[in-house]
């Protein structure tokens, strides 16, 4: 998150970044507190937004000073478990909490743990702890893109990737000449197991970097813009379609979510995607700086979204977590 508003926000946050590391390497619970939060403050009953239907949503807080600025989001396939990456170098885990009529009401047995490096021991400094985004490949490691050291870790599969030992891929050459707080954003597994990644690119440029790791190599595409709108998270439809998540941050137009559509055949070497939008979000419906999301299908056929919030470490915004169904 950078420029204008944002930029204003990021200064805060450095003040208010927690310094106070988590113990050594082991995971250790994290005590979260939920409070329940409509679509809309002012009409409570809304339910409707573009293609998506309200499934519940989470504004969620910690006493622990280390939870918060969370950028990347993983749902387990049964919808029963997230995992998500921080900026500040951290992963947490929870069972997530439905009620009998499959609407989010909250987190439980959540624990909190540090990213590793080559030789198993936790990230320390902003340089190297800038965790943005994550994707899931086929036989179940995690793939995290970094940015200021711009790069792409693995996690090798297990129960819980992320407690083991990083290995480095390869990276797309252009990756090192983009700003050190202005790398990749989204990263997604396409149904071939290739991935895509997203840069945010900056404010007025009409396309912004994207990259696909396709057959054991990287190729360059373009990703359309509108507007000031920025990509911040991505995620695999069940149909192979790709479901991008974009942020807008600034001080004259303010706050602004959309959720745009790609087909999966559009995504190859060269091309300039062109997704097409199924949701807004302004306010004063429930939002901030939406960073994270993914996408699962439930026991009762729904295609369900979910939505994870970047706070910064910043007083002034919040961790949210929403759900909604998606009408596909």
């Amino acid at each position: 998150m950078r420029r204008t508003a944002a930029t204003i926000f990021l200064a805060l946050s450095v003040l208010l970044l927690p310094a106070a590391p988590i113990a050594g390497i082991q995971a250790m619970e994290l005590e979260l507190a939920v409070r329940a939060v409509p679509l809309n403050h002012t009409e409570p009953t809304q339910t409707q937004i573009g293609r998506l239907t309200w499934r519940g949503g989470l504004e969620i807080t910690s006493p622990y000073n280390r939870f918060g600025g969370l950028s990347g989001l993983l749902i387990s396939p049964d919808g029963a478990h997230l995992t998500a990456i921080g900026d500040a170098g951290f992963w947490i885990v929870a069972r997530i909490v439905h009620d009998a009529n499959g609407f989010l009401t909250g987190l439980a047995e959540s624990q909190i743990s540090r990213l590793r490096g080559f030789d198993g021991k936790p990230l320390y400094g902003k340089t190297l702890q800038d965790a943005e985004a994550m994707t899931q490949m086929a036989d179940g490691s995690i793939v995290v893109a970094y940015e200021r050291n711009h790069r792409i870790w693995r996690y090798a599969p297990g129960d819980e990737p992320l407690r083991g030992k990083a290995e480095a891929l390869p990276v797309p050459a252009d990756l090192a000449n983009l700003p050190d707080n202005g790398g990749i954003e989204a990263l997604v597994t396409l149904d071939d197991d290739s991935i895509l990644a997203l840069v945010e690119g900056e404010d007025g440029e009409p396309l912004s970097p994207a990259f696909l790791w396709r057959g054991g190599a990287w190729a360059r595409l373009a990703y359309e813009r509108y507007g000031n709108y920025h990509p911040s998270g991505a995620a695999r439809l069940p149909n192979g379609d790709l479901l991008i998540l974009e942020r807008r941050y600034t001080l004259l137009e303010g706050l602004g979510i959309r959720l745009v559509r790609l087909p999966a055949a559009a995504v190859a070497a060269g091309a300039i995607l062109q997704p097409v939008e199924v949701a807004r979000l302004l306010p004063p419906l429930t939002i901030d700086n939406m960073e994270a999301i993914d996408v699962v299908r439930s026991e009762r056929g729904e295609t369900l979204v979910y939505l994870l919030s970047d706070d910064n470490y910043n007083f002034l915004q919040r961790t949210l977590l929403l759900m909604f169904a998606f009408e596909e």
